[in-house]
């Protein structure tokens, strides 16, 4: 990951929405990244609160509403990796004899970076611009601070991450699924989350409801 204080001296200058970021947060920037209009940072995951305090209550910036938060995968490879999965869902024999060969699970080769990111989307209502915020968060402790306290909406969008990839919010007043049930194993947004196997904690009467359930492999764990 690049620092910013080692950017190249011929580097593009930082527009001013960055610049005012750059002052504000100093040296809670690690790096900064500008794309197609759109500005992002990365945090350390433990400065985040911090930082999203600054960016709320600076009136140059004035970030009042927390639009999303979300994460990535990554893997452990850095931001702009491009995985060619190989494509299974083919009309091969092989295919056709065993339908589940279709959704196997193709994982990159992980890298030494920390697994996840956890992104936030911040709006200023008043000032009409947007930021993205990156932290990254390992696999072996996936958990980071809340945001809750600056950001009420942050409740369910936590939850949802929380629910989604495994990544725990320290401090979350309420941390638990939103979308799926307590008896669920795993956390399906992860990459190696095997999308064929199939939970159902009561009797499954819908379409091939007649047809023998494929049983959980047991692959993930559950926080």
């Amino acid at each position: 990951m690049e620092d910013r204080n080692d950017s190249p001296p011929d580097r593009e200058p930082a527009p001013p929405l960055m610049e005012k970021v750059l002052a504000a947060l100093g040296e809670l920037v690690i790096e900064y990244h500008r794309e197609r209009g759109d500005d992002r940072i990365h945090v350390a995951r433990e400065n985040i609160a911090a930082a999203a305090q600054i960016l709320r209550d600076s009136p140059g910036l004035s970030f009042d509403m927390l639009i999303d938060v979300t994460a990535i995968d990554y893997c452990g490879q850095p931001d702009g990796f491009r995985f060619q999965a190989p494509i299974m869902d083919q009309n091969r024999p092989i295919a056709r004899r065993v339908s589940h060969s279709r959704h196997r699970v193709a994982m990159p080769e992980r890298g030494p970076l920390p697994r996840f990111a956890v992104v936030y989307h911040l709006l200023s209502t008043a000032l009409i611009h947007r930021l993205r915020i990156k932290c990254r968060v390992p696999e072996e402790d996936p958990a980071i601070p809340t945001v809750t306290g600056i950001w009420p909406g942050a409740n369910w969008l936590e939850r949802e991450t929380y629910d989604l990839y495994g990544i725990r919010f320290s401090g979350h007043p309420d941390l638990r699924r939103i979308f799926l049930y307590d008896e669920f194993v795993g956390h399906p947004l992860r990459k190696d989350y095997g999308k064929q196997e199939e939970q159902p904690i009561q009797e499954y009467v819908g379409p091939g409801g007649h047809l023998p359930r494929r049983p959980y492999i047991g692959r993930t764990g559950q926080d």
